[in-house]
């Protein structure tokens, strides 16, 4: 060691006992405590016994002495203070006494740890860090694949969108074209059909059962869509074609039994329809119908020029499908010229306004008796009124009306 001069050496020491809150321990070749001073307090060594052996007082000092090499040192020791020390032994070789040495290396250990405990922190980190990366390049991976999937299923539903698009034109352009040409001589036949989608559940029709009997039926069916259509499109093909055996054309009661037999809802997707059904006899003017859960068809007198009178053709029955032991009535009237009938399906009226309220029956009435302008189609205004009702928008219902002009 460097000779210094006294007076450095008391400085040093000063200096190490006010930084390092020094302490000292004694103990004799024996293991008794002979002799402690310094911050014993400091280390919580306050309560020592001189003369008893140093290991039962200091427990860190059992199974130390004697020792086995000299100098010693113990670094970063705890002490029952709660303090950290660096523990240095001295053995004295003349008489085996032992001097411990205490230093306060609390603030080193505690930079130390914390140092250690940041490397950790950051090692943590770093692993964490690369898990998080290697969970991210999967997650991109597993949604590279799931975007490519939907893109390849985007592409399958609009080819399968547009396929179908096609076929429901397909469709619509079908049931307008089975629908029937309007008549002029004897007398007038005219109509509008508007579906609330590309097929709706309204069809019509009217032929000649004979040279003097014309039918005239509309057919409502239950819903919208390619279902409701087929089997509207479907009964109005059996009427049309008068595929009913056995049945009497000219006899609404008779059609609509032979219907309601043929057309059970649980054989046809649990499908019902409404049917307005009527005969017209050109000779007498005599009007035969029937009802299965249809709106009246309405007769208005006058050609149109004037205000007409409106007559409601009342008649019952239920719907076709319901029930196979439904029996139905037919009505009769007589329609004199000039005078207007009129068939139209509930769409026709059941309209929604604006402000929620509905359209009632009797203003659709009262529209059919108003006076016609000239040159304009009577038809044409009931959709335009219709469509003024219910306001922006496609109306809610198949719009379908016909018309008879005597």
């Amino acid at each position: 060691m460097l000779d210094l001069p006294a007076r450095i050496s008391d400085s040093l020491l000063l200096l190490i006992d006010a930084q390092r809150m020094l302490a000292h321990l004694v103990v004799d070749d024996t293991q008794n405590l002979v002799q402690a001073g310094g911050h014993l307090e400091h280390y919580g060594l306050s309560d020592l016994e001189f003369g008893v052996p140093a290991g039962d007082q200091i427990p860190l000092l059992e199974g130390m002495l004697p020792l086995v090499e000299t100098p010693f040192l113990i670094r970063s020791m705890a002490m029952p203070s709660g303090r950290v020390a660096d523990i240095h032994f001295f053995a004295d070789d003349g008489d085996g006494t032992v001097w411990v040495l205490l230093l306060d290396v609390t603030a080193e250990w505690e930079e130390t740890r914390l140092v250690q405990q940041k490397a950790y922190d950051m090692t943590l980190l770093s692993q964490r860090e690369a898990r998080l990366i290697s969970q991210l390049e999967a997650a991109n991976q597993e949604l590279t694949r799931a975007h490519s999937d939907l893109a390849a299923s985007r592409e399958a539903l609009q080819l399968t969108h547009d396929r179908l698009q096609l076929e429901l034109r397909d469709a619509e352009r079908y049931v307008r074209a089975v629908l029937p040409d309007p008549l002029s001589e004897p007398f007038t036949v005219d109509w509008r059909f508007v579906p609330s989608t590309e097929l709706g559940g309204d069809s019509f029709g009217y032929h000649w059962v004979d040279s003097e009997h014309l039918a005239i039926y509309l057919i409502d069916v239950c819903g919208h869509g390619v279902g409701s259509a087929l089997l509207s499109v479907a009964v109005a093909d059996t009427l049309r074609s008068e595929a009913l055996q056995k049945t009497d054309f000219r006899s609404p009661a008779a059609v609509l039994t032979a219907l309601n037999q043929a057309y059970q809802m649980e054989r046809h997707g649990e499908l019902f329809s409404t049917v307005w059904y009527g005969v017209y006899h050109r000779a007498t003017g005599a009007l035969r119908y029937g009802s299965a859960g249809h709106p009246p068809a309405i007769a208005v007198s006058g050609s149109g020029d004037a205000t007409g009178e409106a007559r409601p053709l009342q008649a019952s029955g239920a719907c076709i499908g319901i029930s196979p032991a439904a029996r139905f009535t037919e009505q009769q009237c007589v329609l004199q010229s000039p005078a207007r009938l009129f068939v139209f399906s509930d769409g026709a009226y059941e309209i929604t306004r604006p402000d929620g309220s509905m359209l009632a029956f009797s203003e659709f009435t009262e529209i059919l008796t108003r006076p016609v302008s000239n040159g304009k189609s009577e038809l044409d205004g009931l959709l335009d009124f219709a469509r003024e009702a219910h306001g922006p928008g496609a109306l809610e219902d198949d719009f379908t009306i016909i018309k008879l002009a005597l």
